[in-house]
C-alpha cells in the first residue's frame, strides 16, 4: 500500500476528531454541574453530549482503484466519525458542512474539505508524472428534494494543488425497508482545465521522464457514476454502512495516456457505533 494513503486517513481522523473532541470539551466546562459533587463526571457529560450530537464513531475499509483511471486496486482502513451540531453545522468523514439554506425541499449547504492530490509513488504507471499537491476544498450544493427523489448538484473548488474546479450533477432515490434504508442514483461529472491537465495531461517533459505519449486534457465531463448505499441499524447504537459504485471515464479522462481503465468500481464498508 502506499506510504500516502497511511497519512491521508490519519489526517481525516484528526480533522474529524478535533471538530468533535474540541466542542465536547467546551460544553463540559460551560456546565454548571462540573465540579459540584462529583455526580457528573466529564466523561457522563460528554457522553451525553455525543448523544444530542449523534455523535458516530467507527471504521471499515474502503476498495478504489490506485488513482483515478487505475486497473489495480487497493484496501484502505477508514475511519468512520460523524457528528450533527444542531440544525445547521455536521462533520463527516469528508469534512464540515453548513447547512445555509433550507425551504420547502430546497436547500443550500457549504463545505469545507480537503483534497491530498496525488504522488508518483502511487503506482508505476505514475513515474515521471510528478506529483499533484494537496489542497483545501470549498464546496457548494444545492438541492431539490421531491421525497423519495433528491435532484443535487455539487460544485468544488480546490484551493491549492490542482487549483481545479468540479461540479457533480446527480440524482437518488431513497428509500427504506425495516432496518434498511437504501440509495441508488446516477451523476455526471465536469471538471475544468487545471483539473483535467493535472490529473489526465501529459506534458513534453513528463512524457520523457515517463514514457507516456504527451496529451493535452481539456475542459468537460470526465466521468459518469452509479451509486448504491445502505444503511443497517443493528439496534439503537451500532450502524452498518455500506456503498458500491460503478463508474466509467469519458471524454479526455478516457482518452488520457495516464487512464488504464476506464472503469471504475470502488466500494466501502463502514461499521459505528451512535451515542
Amino acid at each position: 500500500m502506499p506510504n500516502q494513503y497511511r497519512p491521508r486517513h490519519r489526517a481525516t481522523l484528526a480533522i474529524s476528531l478535533v471538530c468533535i473532541v474540541l466542542p465536547l470539551h467546551v460544553a463540559q466546562a460551560d456546565d454548571p454541574l462540573q465540579g459540584s459533587s462529583g455526580s457528573f463526571s466529564w466523561l457522563d457529560g460528554a457522553s451525553q453530549q455525543a448523544a444530542e450530537w449523534n455523535v458516530i464513531l467507527g471504521g471499515g475499509f474502503r476498495v478504489e482503484p490506485e488513482f483515478e483511471g487505475a486497473n489495480d486496486y487497493k484496501i484502505m482502513p477508514v475511519p468512520f466519525v460523524s457528528a450533527d451540531f444542531g440544525p445547521y453545522v455536521s462533520v463527516g468523514p469528508m469534512g464540515l458542512t453548513i447547512n445555509a439554506w433550507d425551504y420547502e425541499g430546497m436547500s443550500v449547504k457549504g463545505r469545507l474539505g480537503y483534497d491530498l492530490g496525488r504522488d508518483s509513488s502511487d503506482d508505476k504507471h505514475l513515474h515521471g508524472l510528478g506529483d499533484i499537491g494537496a489542497g483545501a476544498v470549498l464546496g457548494l450544493d444545492l438541492a431539490y428534494n421531491l421525497d423519495p427523489v433528491e435532484f443535487k448538484v455539487s460544485l468544488d473548488k480546490t484551493v491549492g494543488g490542482s487549483d481545479g474546479f468540479a461540479a457533480k450533477f446527480g440524482t437518488a432515490y431513497s428509500f427504506g425497508v425495516d432496518s434498511f434504508m437504501f440509495s441508488i442514483g446516477p451523476s455526471v461529472t465536469w471538471s475544468d482545465g487545471n483539473y483535467m491537465e493535472s490529473y489526465f495531461g501529459v506534458t513534453d517533459r513528463q512524457s520523457e521522464k515517463s514514457g507516456l505519449s504527451s496529451f493535452d486534457a481539456d475542459a468537460g465531463f470526465k466521468r459518469l457514476d452509479l451509486e448504491v448505499s445502505g444503511l443497517y441499524f443493528i439496534d439503537e447504537h451500532w450502524v452498518v454502512r455500506g456503498e458500491a459504485g460503478l463508474g466509467y471515464l469519458v471524454g479526455d479522462a478516457a482518452d488520457s495516456p495516464v487512464s488504464q481503465e476506464n472503469l471504475q468500481m470502488p466500494t466501502m464498508f463502514l461499521l459505528g457505533y451512535k451515542f
